[in-house]
């Protein structure tokens, strides 16, 4: 039993995940780059993503411990796993997973070849994301109880999470507004279709004995849990399918919200580039299928210590917890926020050519100039319900021919310090493949991986 309550603790607090693409950020010859960024300085007539295969996306990552430290087949008995996992975490931990697929794609030039009129790009994608902050405390106290911790005070407010998973319909525009600077700009329509919100919680848990040998108990709890687009399947008389839910909440049918993205690409000069982006800037309003679950109250207990989960053992003392933690249901509304992320590069080029028949896989101002190779460095921030999320990333880019592109990164993260990611971009004809990888040395085996990621994609481009 306390296996299965440490593994509830670790799975179910859960928030918004680090959604870091280093790969695709600035890599400019896929047009999903324009999420990232959508000041990005792309340079398509128009280009349309293949439904459902335009862009699908997974990230896994843990801070703290990987699988195998929980199960491997080493002969360790699992509550001693359990045990050395906890003794190397903090409640800084994090366990997070996010899922990316576009269910449709495009965008194309305004005005002709002799107009500057813009890039309009739109489509609508679903994702889902999870993050957990490793509830230290609490897992330490389901899995040994507190008698081997008299005078330690147990936070509460360790558990502070958010789970979703949400449709959005977005439309973007960028526009070069003088020759070396790009600007962009993307509205966005969340639909969340499921939502789980459990954050700035608080409270503790303390035992501390007195001079006569009695126990003095004491608990303050301040935790809440809302939900929405969930309350409906807790009724046994619901006849709704969770698929048709699914469908309806990915047409605008769910809890609605707005979200704006910000973008910029400098050239100082032909060779040398700067962008940055601001992305997910948004809220949800939660009004429908609203369920709130709130434990509140404070108990002071003195004299043996009580079963609080054994109502025949000490019926009075089990109730008097009871009445003094509260455990209640609300329905009032609630509004979430959007995990907010910052994107920074900068970017050198070289290895030259002068372009002579017009064609080309070109960056910077001059349009006539194109860099095989080019080196940069990206930094990315978001925002979480503790401390922001960081990444530092160094790159280097190479363009083997008008057909393929590769790109190359290491980064610096909270999940690992040997994060080698590969990029490839490939076009035949019209069609454009890519498929991009993070951590490639944890592919040797995947149980003892802190973070693994992949992107991949199929678009049809024609470019100017």
């Amino acid at each position: 039993m306390r296996k299965v309550v440490f593994l509830f603790c670790l799975f179910s607090a859960t928030n918004l995940i680090a959604q870091n693409k280093q790969l695709l950020y600035n890599f400019t010859d896929i047009p999903q780059t324009l999420m990232t960024n959508p000041g990005a300085d792309v340079k398509y007539k128009w280009y349309a993503g293949v439904p459902f295969l335009s862009g699908i996306s997974m990230n896994m990552s843990s801070s703290g411990f990987s699988a195998y430290d929980l199960f491997a087949n080493d002969g360790v008995d699992f509550n001693t796993k359990l045990r050395n996992v906890l003794s190397k975490t903090t409640h800084n931990d994090v366990l997070s997973l996010n899922q990316q697929m576009e269910l449709f794609s495009g965008g194309f030039k305004l005005g002709n070849n002799y107009e500057n009129k813009g890039y309009l790009s739109f489509g609508l994608y679903q994702e889902f994301d999870f993050l957990s902050y490793m509830p230290q405390d609490i897992a330490t106290l389901a899995i040994d109880g507190n008698k081997n911790y008299i005078g330690k005070r147990f936070d509460l407010g360790d558990l502070s999470a958010k789970a979703e998973l949400l449709s959005v319909f977005h439309i973007g525009y960028h526009k070069k507004i003088q020759d070396n600077l790009i600007v962009g700009a993307r509205a966005k329509i969340y639909s969340s279709i499921f939502n789980a919100s459990s954050i700035n919680n608080a409270g503790y848990i303390y035992t501390t004995t007195s001079t006569d040998a009695y126990y003095e108990q004491i608990v303050y709890s301040n935790l809440q849990l809302n939900t929405s687009g969930i309350a409906q399947y807790n009724d046994a008389n619901n006849t709704t399918n969770v698929g048709t839910d699914v469908k309806k909440g990915i047409l605008l049918g769910g809890n609605l919200g707005f979200g704006l993205d910000l973008g910029l690409t400098y050239y100082p000069q032909t060779n040398l580039q700067f962008t940055a982006s601001v992305i997910d800037l948004g809220y949800i309003n939660h009004t429908k299928n609203v369920e709130s679950y709130s434990y509140k109250g404070f108990y002071n207990y003195k004299g043996l210590v009580p079963h609080f989960n054994n109502e025949n053992a000490a019926q009075a003392n089990y109730q008097d917890f009871k009445n003094a933690i509260v455990l209640d249901t609300l329905h009032t509304k609630y509004t979430t926020w959007r995990p907010t992320k910052f994107n920074a590069s900068a970017q050198y080029s070289f290895d030259e050519e002068r372009v002579i028949d017009g064609t080309c896989n070109c960056e910077g101002s001059d349009p006539s100039i194109f860099y095989k190779s080019a080196v940069g460095a990206q930094l990315f921030v978001m925002t979480t319900p503790k401390s922001p999320l960081f990444a530092f990333t160094t790159y280097y880019k190479r363009s083997f021919s008008k057909s393929v592109q590769m790109k190359a990164t290491y980064t610096l993260d909270s999940f690992s310090y040997t994060n080698l990611g590969l990029g490839m971009s490939t076009k035949v004809g019209p069609v454009n493949f890519y498929v991009l990888a993070d951590n490639l040395l944890s592919y040797a085996d995947i149980s003892k991986a802190n973070s693994l990621s992949f992107q991949l994609g199929l678009n049809v481009v024609f470019k100017e």
